[in-house]
């Protein structure tokens, strides 16, 4: 666990001690306010963090717990430090809300979340796109941004976006379906695009002082894997984890499952587009091949 770090007069960041090569240095969790304060992503359900957030909240009051999405390095906290306060949990719905109806028929083929799920979080209200949170000195508005997993949020608090695991400097955000969607993934991209971001204040690693420049990065780093996916189809056909392993030639041997689970939802966003094809079931083990 690092050590609390001002952001600005309004804006506190504590990192939870659970660096991995797919948390980074390790889940961020914000504390927005003066006075009445709220928590963005409790985190993981680590002792010595909630110790943390307790310790800086201080006397205030806190008003809401913000989930961004249901994955356990963001929410699994959240009930205890709801216990510990009082407070609200907020969240666009539990693990499974917000997925695509394509997706969650997807789930008995893929038997069930590519790992991270917390299928037992359950907020105590559900907020939707465009619901606004308010506090004494501060409001911020919810932005739902599929793509990760159905049902994730970015939060606006004027020009600063707390960006959840949807944009991240230090990486790209993992697609693993079926709870993750590379179509609504892009089409969050966009949406987020649109934004008047100044700074992005990510889940994971540093701020990203320029959004708007880092989403146009993200999205165009998507568009080539794509069309990576195709041209190795066109030697013959492959499931995902060749796919994975001819196109991601440079990367650590720990993080190739994840890889595989980009490479399959840019397959099943390409087959809805008519581009590939499988003559089995679509899920871990398909063949496919160009359409």
């Amino acid at each position: 666990m690092s050590q609390p770090a001002r952001i600005s007069s309004d804006i506190l960041r504590l990192r939870a001690g659970n660096p991995s090569s797919l948390t980074g240095t390790g889940t961020n969790t914000y504390l927005v306010g003066t006075d009445d304060v709220a928590v963005i992503d409790p985190g993981p359900d680590l002792d010595d963090h909630l110790a943390a957030i307790l310790k800086a909240i201080g006397g205030r009051r806190l008003s809401a717990i913000t989930v961004t999405h249901a994955h356990r390095d963001h929410s699994a906290l959240a009930p205890r430090l709801a216990a510990a306060t009082g407070a609200e949990v907020l969240a666009f719905g539990g693990a499974g809300d917000g997925t695509s109806p394509r997706m969650a028929a997807l789930g008995t083929v893929f038997g069930g979340s590519g790992g991270g799920l917390d299928v037992a979080f359950a907020p105590d209200r559900r907020l939707s796109d465009g619901d606004v949170i308010t506090g004494p000195d501060w409001q911020m508005r919810v932005i739902h941004t599929p793509g990760h997993l159905g049902g994730h949020i970015c939060l606006a608090l004027g020009s600063v976006l707390f960006s959840g695991d949807q944009v991240m400097g230090w990486s790209t955000s993992i697609i693993s379906p079926p709870e993750g969607d590379m179509g609504d993934y892009m089409a969050s991209l966009a949406r987020l695009g649109q934004e008047s971001s100044t700074l992005a204040l990510p889940g994971h690693g540093e701020p990203v002082p320029d959004p708007g420049a880092r989403i146009a990065e993200l999205a165009a780093h998507r568009r080539p894997r794509a069309a990576q996916v195709l041209a190795r189809l066109r030697v013959g056909p492959a499931p995902a984890a060749a796919l994975a392993t001819r196109i991601y030639t440079d990367l650590a041997p720990g993080r190739l499952p994840a890889a595989t689970r980009t490479v399959l939802a840019h397959l099943i966003e390409l087959e809805t587009r008519n581009r590939v094809t499988t003559e089995t079931d679509i899920g871990p083990d398909a063949l496919w091949n160009l359409a």
